[in-house]
C-alpha cells in the first residue's frame, strides 16, 4: 500500500507487526509485495516445496485466473508474512484493454468472490472506505472507486421496502493519508464505524508488486483487513476486524513495483543465464537470499526509496477504479441491473 506525501524505504531488521505476525522469515528473503499469492509463489521458488499450512486452489474463466489461497497456520504466517485468512486474487491481462464489454465480465467475476468472501444479509450496511492520496495518481485507486459507487445509505430508510430494488444500505469515505490529515487512517475509520456501525467494512487501495506483469493486471481481495503503507515500508494503524470489532474485506490492485526489486530480478536473470560471474549460483538455488541480500543493501544508497509505475497510470487508476466500483455496486446491490450499473459508471 503507498500512504503519505513521500514514500520511505523500510527499516532494517524484522520484528512483530502490532496487526499480524512476526514476518521473520518473510523478511529474511528480502523482498517487497502486498499480494498473497506472489509471496506463495516466492517462498514455493526459494524453498523448492509447498508450504506447509497454506492451502491454494485455481480456476480460469474466459478472461482472467482466479487463484484463492488460504493461510491457517502460524508457521505459515511467518514464512509468508500474511495474517490467516483468505486472500482471493483475479488476474487478467485484459484489465488493461479498455474494453468494456471484458472489464464488465470481470466486474461480475469480481462481485462473485467477493460475496464468496464475505456472505451478507439482504439489509446489510455496508461501509466502503477508499484509501489513498488522491493528489498521487498511483495511490488514488481508493477516492476513485468511491466516486464511482452506489451510496445509498442516506435513502434506504426513506424508500419503503418494495421500492428498494435489492440495494443494501451502503455509504462512503476517503479519509485521505496521514500526510495530508495529520490524523490516522485507521483512527479515522475507527471513528465512523462507532457512529454508523456497520455489519462489513470494505476498504479499497493501492498496493505494491514485486512483478511488473502484475502491476494493473490483478485484483486481490481479502477477510484479513489491511495494514496501510507495508508495502512501500511504512508501518501504520491496522484496519482490521480486530481494530474496528466489525469484519473487514480488503481489495487492492498493484500499481506500483520496488525500482530494486526490478534490478535485482534483473542481475539474477542475467546471471541465471550465464550472463553473470562464473559459479554464480541461479535465482533459487543455494545462496540466492544471501545474494539477493548483499545485492540489496548495495543497492539501497539508489533505489532503496524509489517505486515504479506504468506511465499510463491516469488511465490505468481510471479503468481500474470502474471496474472495482462496478464489482463492488453488483456484490452490494444483488437486484441491480447491469445496465443500471453501467448507467452510474459513466
Amino acid at each position: 500500500m503507498i500512504r503519505g506525501r513521500g514514500l520511505r524505504a523500510p527499516r532494517g531488521g524484522a520484528k512483530p507487526s502490532r496487526n499480524g505476525p512476526p514476518d521473520v522469515i518473510w523478511d529474511s528473503f528480502g523482498v517487497r509485495t502486498d499480494l498473497a499469492v506472489e509471496a506463495r509463489e516466492f517462498v514455493a521458488r526459494r524453498t523448492g516445496a509447498e508450504i506447509p499450512g497454506v492451502l491454494s486452489e485455481t480456476e480460469r474463466t474466459q478472461y482472467a485466473t482466479i487463484t484463492r489461497v488460504k493461510v491457517v497456520t502460524e508457521e505459515a504466517e511467518r514464512a509468508l508474512g500474511k495474517v490467516r485468512g483468505n486472500y482471493v486474487t483475479i488476474e487478467s491481462p485484459h484489465l488493461r484493454s479498455r474494453s468494456k464489454e471484458i472489464q464488465e465480465d470481470l466486474a461480475q467475476t469480481f462481485a462473485r468472490e467477493f460475496l464468496r468472501l464475505a456472505p451478507l444479509a439482504p439489509d446489510a450496511t455496508v461501509l466502503v472506505a477508499g484509501l489513498g492520496n488522491w493528489q498521487a495518481t498511483p495511490d488514488a485507486l481508493g477516492p476513485r472507486t468511491v466516486e464511482y459507487l452506489t451510496v445509498t445509505r442516506h435513502l434506504h430508510g426513506l424508500v419503503p421496502p418494495e421500492l428498494r430494488g435489492g440495494m443494501r444500505p451502503v455509504c462512503a469515505i476517503a479519509p485521505g493519508v496521514l500526510g495530508l490529515t495529520g490524523i490516522e487512517t485507521g483512527e479515522i475509520i475507527r471513528g465512523v464505524v462507532s457512529n454508523v456501525r456497520p455489519d462489513l467494512v470494505v476498504v479499497v487501495d493501492a498496493l505494491a508488486s514485486m512483478s511488473t506483469s502484475r502491476l494493473g493486471t490483478t485484483i486481490q481481495m481479502g477477510d484479513t483487513g489491511i495494514r496501510p503503507g507495508s508495502g512501500v515500508g511504512n508501518k501504520r494503524l491496522g484496519i482490521t476486524r480486530e481494530s474496528l470489532g466489525v469484519p473487514v474485506v480488503a481489495v487492492g490492485v498493484p500499481l506500483v513495483v520496488a525500482a530494486e526489486t526490478i534490478a535485482l530480478d534483473a542481475m539474477e536473470f542475467v546471471q541465471s543465464q550465464g550472463g553473470g560471474p562464473r559459479g554464480g549460483p541461479a535465482q533459487g538455488g543455494p545462496g540466492a537470499a544471501e545474494r539477493r541480500q548483499f545485492l540489496r543493501q548495495a543497492l539501497a544508497p539508489y533505489f532503496g526509496a524509489l517505486v515504479v509505475t506504468p506511465k499510463e497510470i491516469d488511465d490505468l487508476v481510471e479503468d481500474l477504479a470502474t471496474v472495482v466500483a462496478g464489482g463492488l455496486n453488483a456484490a452490494l446491490h444483488p437486484s441491480m441491473d447491469w445496465d443500471r450499473i453501467l448507467a452510474y459508471l459513466s
